[in-house]
């Protein structure tokens, strides 16, 4: 009798250690493993305390009372193999029927994946053959018409203004190669401490000429010198492509007192800069706007529809983000967010 209360003392130390109080939320990961190994380093040492006491006590038995001892031990060893099953054997069983399960789900989840990402790719990779197909066949044509033409009459007083208009399309046969080339090439992006102010002003300097003849206000703000490191001249391709784009915006728009704005700032926290390009044009048509970074996504008669595509991924180059905007009647607004400092890695441009 004077045996049981140490007993149960034992238990309920066993049990306070497996399921701790609240306070054991305020241990460490590594106190608490310790906790959780010490609690199986005991329960380890009485389960083969009471297998030991079960084999004294059984063999005895068998050799001297064979029914007996095996009453005893189908009894007493039942209750033993189960403890010790569920100390020793369910928790690796558990943890490979868990890693089997994880694995499986995991498979199917990356096969549903995989499949649908071949196929968005395969239809990007389709719509961009049809647009590579449309944008070149169409001027291609064109100007094997106009040469038929040629070929029918030699001495045809049209032939130099056929001629003209052939060379024109294939011209733009030969932009679009280039555009799309530089679409796909992968460059090296050259990382620099800069001011994103100086490049907004040698950007604007190569375009005032253009500007000014067309009758448009470059208007220039800025709310700090947008220190960061990037890619001068990728960045000076960046905004002279946006800011081009408004021109040409204006320039096809019957637009009062044109003007361009081009504003560099940062945000609060002082970690990114920021480039906003905003126009008074007529803005961005709705069924362009959510293809506008796409290749050859162009509402300019004769333009490639590559310039956007390739400035975003000028942007993403730094590791950045730009987005577009166009509020009716208010024209159109490009906002550029770049990190201040980046890693350099390859990039395509």
């Amino acid at each position: 009798m004077g045996k049981r209360p140490a007993r149960r003392w034992r238990d309920d130390e066993l049990r306070e250690a497996r399921d701790p109080d609240p306070d054991a939320a305020l241990l460490s990961p590594e106190e608490r493993a310790l906790r959780e190994a010490r609690w199986r380093a005991e329960r380890k040492v009485k389960l083969a305390g009471e297998a030991v006491r079960l084999a004294a006590i059984s063999l005895p038995l068998l050799v001297f009372l064979p029914p007996v001892g095996v009453v005893v031990l189908c009894v007493w060893g039942s209750g033993l193999a189960r403890r010790a099953w569920q100390l020793l054997g369910e928790p690796h069983v558990r943890e490979r029927f868990l890693a089997t399960e994880v694995r499986r789900r995991v498979s199917a989840s990356l096969d549903e994946e995989r499949s649908a990402l071949e196929g968005r790719h395969a239809r990007s990779l389709e719509e961009l053959s049809a647009s590579i197909a449309h944008e070149i066949r169409t001027p291609i044509t064109a100007a094997k018409s106009l040469v038929q033409q040629m070929e029918e009459d030699p001495r045809a007083a049209e032939n130099v203004e056929y001629a003209r208009v052939a060379l024109a399309e294939l011209e733009r046969v030969e932009r679009s190669v280039s555009h799309l080339l530089r679409f796909a090439r992968e460059e090296e992006t050259e990382l620099a401490p800069l001011r994103l102010a100086d490049v907004v002003d040698s950007a604007l300097a190569s375009l005032s000429e253009r500007a000014a003849r067309s009758g448009i206000e470059l208007a220039r703000e800025l709310d700090g010198p947008g220190e960061l490191t990037g890619d001068p001249e990728k960045l000076r391709r960046v905004v002279i492509n946006l800011v081009a784009n408004a021109i040409e915006a204006l320039e096809g728009a019957k637009t009062p007192s044109p003007r361009v704005e081009v504003a560099v700032g940062e945000d609060l926290a002082g970690s990114c800069v920021w480039l906003r390009v905003r126009d008074n044009g007529p803005g961005i048509d709705a069924g362009l706007r959510e293809r506008l970074f796409g290749p050859f996504a162009s509402a300019k008669p004769g333009g490639t529809g590559l310039g956007l595509a390739i400035t975003r991924k000028l942007v993403e180059a730094h590791g950045g983000a730009i987005e577009a905007s166009s509020p009716p009647g208010r024209g159109a607004e490009f906002l550029v967010v770049l990190p201040r400092a980046r890693v350099a890695r390859r990039a395509r441009a």
